[in-house]
C-alpha cells in the first residue's frame, strides 16, 4: 500500500495481522450479543469477513458493509454488554482499512476491538473492571512483534473520557513502552 507524504508505508501482510489480532477480541465476546439477540447475524457476518482477510482474501467492501451492519446492530440492540460486544466486532472487520496516515484517531483501527471487547465483558460481569482487565492483558499478551511495530508507526491513543477510551489507552500504552508492558496499567485509577 503506498503511503502519502509525511506518512508510512503498511504492507498487505501488516494489515492482515493487526485484522487478526482485532477479529481474535471480538471473538471472545460474540456470544455476549448472540445470547441477547441470536436472529441477528451482522456482528458474526462482520467476524467472517474480518477472517476472510486473515486468511488471504483480497480486501473488499464486504469489511466495510459488514463492519458498518454490525455497528448499526450495536445501536439497535438492548443492553449495553451486547452493544460494546457489536461494536467490537463492526471494529474487527474495519481493522483491515487501517490506513498509513500518522493521526492518533487511526489507532482505533488497531484496539477498539479490544477495548470495547474489555467493557462489553465488564459489563457483563456487573460492571466488574477485573474483567475488563483480564481482556485487555489478554489482548496485549496476544501482541505480536509486527503489531507492536505497526502501532508504533501512530501517535499514542487519543485521550478521551469514556471507558472505552481508557482501556484503550491502558492497552496502547502497555504496548508501546520500551517495556512493552511488562506491568498493566492500573485501569481501575484512569
Amino acid at each position: 500500500m503506498q503511503a502519502g507524504k509525511g506518512d508510512f508505508e503498511l504492507s498487505m501482510d501488516e494489515l492482515r495481522v493487526v485484522s487478526q489480532y482485532a477479529v481474535e477480541s471480538a471473538e471472545e465476546v460474540l456470544s455476549v450479543f448472540e445470547e441477547t439477540n441470536p436472529e441477528d447475524l451482522r456482528p458474526r457476518l462482520a467476524i467472517e469477513a474480518a477472517w476472510a482477510f486473515v486468511h488471504g482474501a483480497a480486501r473488499t467492501n464486504v469489511q466495510r458493509v459488514t463492519a458498518l451492519d454490525a455497528h448499526r446492530a450495536a445501536k439497535e440492540v438492548a443492553g449495553a454488554a451486547a452493544e460494546f460486544a457489536a461494536r467490537s466486532a463492526g471494529d474487527a472487520a474495519a481493522a483491515a482499512y487501517l490506513h498509513p496516515l500518522a493521526k492518533a484517531t487511526r489507532v482505533g483501527h488497531i484496539l477498539r476491538a479490544a477495548a470495547n471487547a474489555a467493557r462489553a465483558a465488564e459489563l457483563t460481569a456487573g460492571e466488574d473492571p477485573a474483567e475488563g482487565e483480564a481482556l485487555i492483558e489478554r489482548a496485549r499478551r496476544r501482541a505480536t512483534p509486527t503489531l507492536i511495530d505497526v502501532l508504533r508507526r501512530y501517535p499514542r491513543a487519543p485521550v478521551g473520557k469514556s471507558r472505552v477510551a481508557h482501556l484503550m489507552q491502558a492497552l496502547d500504552s502497555s504496548l508501546c513502552t520500551p517495556c512493552c508492558g511488562v506491568r498493566l496499567l492500573r485501569l481501575r485509577e484512569s
